[in-house]
């Protein structure tokens, strides 16, 4: 995203925005994002995107594309659209982010002892589902390579999970307070989901549905993510005929604080749009959908 000059009040990660008195009040009288929350679940209809992947995975034994990467692409190509969705509350104020990011958490083995890694994702207006889909795979397939973290946040918090207790709850108090201010150092924040757009978990990889997932009162994620299984159920047409599709329950946990309920439908509208309409994952982020949010 184009980066603007900074003003008093911004951050290094997101510029100071003004919002009706009644959101600016609720930072204060809601100062933590966990009492703050609202849940929006939804089924998305994923049969055209289904022969879309059947299409682009044609010939393909390996690197294949996946439901997953299209709905991180979704997902971002909402966020560039919509930007109130991209804004986070932290020290009594109202931010924009300064990118796109979106994070998840992989496991490096489908092992009940194997650890979980911490992937971070920042987009370019310029990216499309090709660009997302390789990245994630080359990021998800480095990571792989090893049983335990051998860098970035993951050994950041080995370290920290290795102090004595007492002086870990002392850092992490100054951690909290320097997070309230926006002067964390970069080093802390760099690749923390808790500092992403939307944090997402992917509980179809594991053939889970999709759940409630709380946010964080620590770092600025506004937008927590679950994604279900594919699976097959009858749905009711336009034109009133009842049919077996292929679909994705989907839920998403929000900070209310950012945006208002209106906002919140209409993004999740364009999302089912999106897959509606897979082909728009080939655009570049800034090139607009064409969606019609009449």
């Amino acid at each position: 995203m184009k980066k603007e000059k900074v003003k008093w009040g911004d951050r290094r990660d997101g510029k100071k925005v003004e919002a009706p008195g009644l959101q600016t009040v609720m930072t204060a009288l809601f100062p933590k994002r966990t009492e703050s929350e609202v849940y929006l679940h939804d089924v998305i209809d994923a049969t055209e995107l289904v022969k879309y992947l059947e299409k682009k995975n044609e010939g393909k034994t390996e690197e294949k594309m996946t439901i997953f990467h299209c709905m991180i692409t979704g997902l971002a190509r909402m966020l560039y659209e919509r930007p109130i969705m991209n804004r986070f509350i932290q020290g009594y104020r109202i931010y924009e982010r300064n990118e796109i990011s979106l994070s998840f958490v992989a496991k490096r083995r489908f092992k009940d002892s194997s650890e979980e890694a911490l992937m971070y994702l920042i987009t370019k207006p310029t990216d499309t589902v090709n660009e997302i889909s390789k990245e994630i795979i080359g990021d998800v397939k480095e990571m792989r390579k090893s049983e335990h973290a051998t860098g970035g946040v993951d050994e950041l918090l080995d370290k920290f999970a290795a102090m004595p207790r007492l002086v870990m709850a002392g850092s992490v108090k100054v951690i909290r307070w320097l997070d309230f201010w926006g002067m964390n150092p970069e080093f802390i924040t760099e690749g923390d989901p808790n500092y992403s757009s939307i944090l997402v978990s992917n509980l179809g990889s594991i053939k889970c549905p999709s759940v409630y997932h709380h946010l964080n009162n620590y770092g600025t994620n506004s937008i927590m993510v679950t994604i279900g299984t594919l699976h097959k159920e009858e749905m009711v047409m336009k034109d009133g005929h009842k049919e077996i599709r292929d679909v994705i329950d989907i839920g998403a946990t929000l900070d209310e604080r950012i945006g208002d309920g209106f906002y919140f439908a209409r993004s999740l509208k364009l999302i089912k749009y999106i897959f509606a309409h897979p082909e728009l994952l080939e655009k570049p982020f800034n090139e607009p959908s064409g969606f019609d949010y009449k």
